[in-house]
């Protein structure tokens, strides 16, 4: 990656005229860059006046997120620009569908600036910006992200020849994702000026960039306590923001069952919290276009056998039930993780007959058809050991898992690429007694001894719960005292389990938020800044730790994500956010 010293062309300040500041309408403060870094004055009506955002984005440092990890070279020299201005033009496509979602990006896009704009004041001087899009004609026909989709792209800004009126700016990717991921990191090159009034761009820049790892995920759990639809696709978002690829939606658990299908509807309305914590299959058709749009699949996984409760008690067939054992059984803790405790039946049909229903409305809902999430976590050895009076419960899980891979090949027509269990002391004999699936299936690993001891050969996602667990620290509703170490922001970005250890098959990582002590009033400053980090961790793989540039870029990207409407926790004191590099 090359960033010149001086960025490209000289540095001068934006061409405004901050006319209409009377002395008590003046601004407190302004920045000047002094060596590469802004700071701050007392200003006056007499002296120039630049607001922080501008003087960070001019000053010398590159302030994307996450960090490009090809050349870069960005302009000193920023105009004023409009979002109604900006117009796409889409000279080559690989599809039709491309081409539609290349237009919806492209609103996205535009409506980010007009959030942005709410606070502007009528300027004379704007930039039309052409924003022409190129993607291999051979690329990727499918918009969808998939196991194999290119997510790369360049693009080159720059003023339009023969006048200063106008900006180009063209793309070029080999797919749909590529292009929106250049969607964003323009977004990151335009900001609002509140001294001018107006938003501004860089007047000429050029990137090259792609991510280093293809599976960059963040997992909810919206079973433990209900979620409303604004906050799931506020999660989007802000994945978007930060070029996150994979929304791991853990939408039910032993305590509810708010999906409700239109297949089998008896799951929720026996395993619900009530008919106002439930999701649609309306409502998981819409998160999951709005993701598609943003360059994010949604992995829809309901965690079977085991992590299942009161949604099972009924019967399709009408006889006795037979489908769920253990369930409520006390003490819940020599049973299950959390009460209240249950556990599918390995030997009933009802049971393997729901579970292909139920793989296929997921798949149906979601239009994820390459990767499929089967959970598989935390099989109670000890209820079946008593419910079916043997001394080897893994040959039962061996039972559950392959006719649950029977019908999920029935519900798909095929198996998906990559099928994820969580890793689990009966999925250490995987490679042993799942011979014929062991190049599909993919370990998820929380443990960072678990996997440079058991994961070699096998696909692996990481979710060490050490550093990437963002519940990790707020304590367990069951605990009186001691408990987990805080994975701050610093110790998720430092996080590096693959230069410790080659670990091969790695498809990429994962953060997680587990919900028991969580409602949603507090989801977004729980996610963010800290999912950023893992998100420049996934995308970037910068060898260098948190470096006082690292604060500073990150807490402008904060200041991104807020005016999305993201309620971000602070890295720091407003104090250090106004001297940077001092703190």
């Amino acid at each position: 990656m090359e960033i010149p010293n001086k960025k490209l062309l000289l540095l001068f300040l934006i061409t405004f005229q901050f006319a209409g500041f009377s002395a008590d309408k003046l601004p407190l403060w302004t920045w000047d860059c002094i060596n590469d870094r802004c700071v701050p004055s007392k200003a006056t009506l007499s002296g120039k006046l630049q607001t922080l955002i501008t003087c960070n984005m001019l000053c010398g440092s590159m302030m994307l997120w996450p960090q490009p990890t090809g050349r870069v070279s960005l302009s000193a020299t920023a105009v004023p620009v409009r979002a109604d201005l900006f117009h796409l033009q889409i000279i080559s496509f690989p599809s039709r569908s491309v081409r539609e979602h290349v237009r919806e990006a492209f609103e996205i896009f535009r409506d980010v600036l007009r959030r942005l704009e709410n606070q502007t004041r009528a300027y004379e001087d704007w930039r039309a910006v052409s924003v022409r899009v190129a993607i291999n004609e051979s690329g990727s026909l499918d918009p969808r992200l998939r196991l194999n989709t290119d997510e790369s792209y360049r693009f080159k800004l720059r003023p339009k020849n023969g006048t200063k009126r106008s900006l180009i700016i063209d793309i070029f990717s080999n797919s749909f994702c590529g292009t929106r991921h250049a969607f964003e990191t323009i977004s990151q090159l335009i900001w609002l000026d509140k001294y001018a009034g107006s938003l501004v761009m860089l007047e000429a820049a050029s990137v090259d960039d792609a991510p280093r790892f293809k599976y960059r995920g963040l997992m909810l759990d919206t079973a433990r306590n209900f979620f409303p639809l604004n906050d799931v696709i506020r999660t989007i978002d802000g994945m978007a923001a930060n070029k996150l690829n994979t929304f791991h939606w853990h939408v039910t658990d032993s305590q509810s069952f708010p999906l409700q299908l239109e297949s089998i509807p008896h799951l929720a309305e026996y395993g619900s919290y009530g008919p106002g914590a439930v999701y649609t299959s309306d409502d998981v058709r819409t998160v999951s276009r709005h993701a598609r749009l943003r360059g994010i699949r949604v992995l829809l996984e309901v965690d079977l056998p085991a992590h299942v409760g009161n949604a099972w008690v009924w019967s399709l067939h009408k006889r006795v039930n037979n489908m769920i054992h253990c369930l409520d059984s006390h003490p819940w803790y020599e049973y299950c993780n959390e009460p209240p405790c249950g556990q599918l039946n390995p030997r009933s049909v009802e049971v393997y007959e729901i579970i292909e229903r139920l793989y296929a409305e997921i798949t149906q809902l979601t239009g994820t058809d390459d990767i499929f999430h089967m959970g598989n976590d935390d099989v109670s050895q000890r209820c079946w050991v008593e419910q079916f009076n043997t001394s080897d419960p893994i040959d039962l899980w061996l039972i559950f898992t392959q006719n649950a891979l029977h019908r999920l090949e029935s519900a798909m027509g095929k198996l998906p690429d990559l099928i994820i269990f969580w890793a689990s002391e009966m999925s250490k004999r995987i490679k042993l007694d799942l011979k014929d699936y062991v190049h599909k299936i993919g370990l998820q690993a929380r443990d960072v001894t678990w996997t440079q001891k058991y994961v070699s050969g096998i696909r692996t996602v990481i979710s060490h719960e050490d550093a990437w667990d963002l519940n990790s620290g707020y304590g367990s509703w069951y605990e009186e005292t001691g408990g987990t170490i805080y994975n701050s922001w610093q110790r998720v970005y430092e996080h590096r389990p693959w230069s410790r250890k080659s670990i091969k098959c790695l498809e990429g990582g994962e953060a997680t938020i587990w919900t028991s002590t969580l409602s949603a009033c507090a989801l977004d400053p729980r996610i963010w800044p800290r999912a950023a980090a893992l998100a420049e961790r996934l995308w970037s793989d910068r060898a260098e730790g948190a470096t006082r540039p690292v604060y500073a870029r990150l807490d402008i990207h904060r200041s991104r994500l807020k005016s999305r409407g993201i309620q971000v926790s602070p890295l720091w004191s407003t104090w250090c956010t106004h001297n940077p590099y001092t703190c």
